[in-house]
């Protein structure tokens, strides 16, 4: 029976990926300074810091496949933290997988590595430009894994685009809940540019797959059908049928204004988010086609639409619950974000 850590597994994200583990087979170790929401037979829990060097050397031992979710988030908003986990974190876990001869490790890193593309679409041959402390100590993050590769560690990196599905929260929860109250939803300018995201189940099987893959390599990961953010936005508006229309805000002011707001921490948006609401970012996906044999089940709007059912099934819970374990499983106080519909 193949043994992997989940470092990260009370997130959103390293759960699911914890239970698509458990259905093929695995046992699984999950590594995480929170405890998780849901247990499940199979796993055993590490409570611990991944910038405990020691903790993690214990808990890679007896380990075959490593998959390192652990990051702080952009809702974070803590240069430190962002440093001290999402870089220092990360070379304290490929140190104690070297130690522990780990087969495979993989990192999940962040399409806030390229920062504002150029142009689009991303590969993975695209130069990374990350326009804030977290894309920058994610792209550090990476740097130590081609490090790490080129000592002996078997390790790859998957790229996602922006995750959606099922239970993920976060700032998705501030636009489901506003279009549950029939709210106008802003897009920037005309809302025409080009967004694409991908499902957490999507990106659970993708990182399954590479950890299969012999040797280090990269991939960038995403929806193969997507368009823009005001079609998305029209469709799962028309889908509600709550009444909530797409309505556009000039893109220079709101985005001074959101930078501003982020900065003075009035915002719950990081400064990433404020940069790419209004862009067009999308990655090419071939290389992940062609090596991994990876295709994407949902498109942007089916996984629009599932999040937003399964919010408005779950939404009084949600709403009553208070649970900081993690970002994207918590709704989100909405700050200045509400004074956006003073000119809706």
């Amino acid at each position: 029976m193949t043994k992997a850590l989940v470092a990260g597994g009370a997130g959103y994200f390293g759960e699911l990926l914890t239970r698509r583990l458990l259905e093929r087979g695995y046992s699984v170790r999950i590594f995480d300074v929170n405890l998780p929401t849901n247990t499940y037979p199979g796993t055993e829990l590490m409570q611990a810091d991944i910038r405990d060097a020691d903790a993690l050397l214990t808990a890679c031992e007896a380990i075959d496949v490593v998959f390192h979710n652990v990051a702080q988030v952009p809702l974070a908003k803590d240069k430190n933290l962002f440093w001290s986990v999402n870089r220092d974190g990360t070379k304290n876990l490929l140190d104690a997988c070297a130690r522990r001869a780990v087969k495979k490790v993989i990192y999940t890193s962040s399409s806030a590595i390229y920062g504002v593309p150029k142009s689009n679409p991303v590969t993975e041959e695209t130069v990374p430009s990350p326009v804030e402390e977290y894309g920058r100590a994610k792209l550090a993050g990476e740097t130590l894994c081609w490090e790490y590769a080129r000592k002996g560690l078997d390790v790859s990196i998957v790229r996602p685009r922006t995750i959606a599905g099922h239970g993920r929260l976060g700032i998705f929860q501030i636009l489901f809940e506003w279009i549950y109250q029939g709210k106008k939803i802003p897009v920037l300018n005309d809302g025409k540019n080009i967004y694409q995201f991908v499902h957490a189940d999507d990106l659970a099987e993708a990182c399954i797959r590479a950890s299969m893959l012999k040797g280090a390599n990269d991939f960038n990961c995403g929806t193969d059908r997507f368009g823009t953010m005001r079609e998305v936005l029209e469709h799962l508006c028309h889908h509600a049928g709550t009444g909530s229309e797409v309505k556009s805000l000039p893109m220079r002011p709101i985005v001074a204004a959101m930078k501003l707001s982020c900065a003075l921490g009035i915002s719950p948006l990081g400064s990433y988010h404020a940069s790419m609401y209004g862009r067009s970012i999308y990655f090419d996906i071939s290389k992940a086609r062609t090596k991994l044999g990876w295709i994407p089940r949902y498109s942007n709007e089916e996984m629009f639409v599932e999040s937003y059912d399964w919010y408005v099934a779950n939404r009084h819970a949600v709403l009553a619950a208070a649970d900081a374990t993690s970002p994207h499983r918590s709704a989100v106080e909405q700050g200045a974000l509400k004074l956006l519909h003073w000119f809706l």
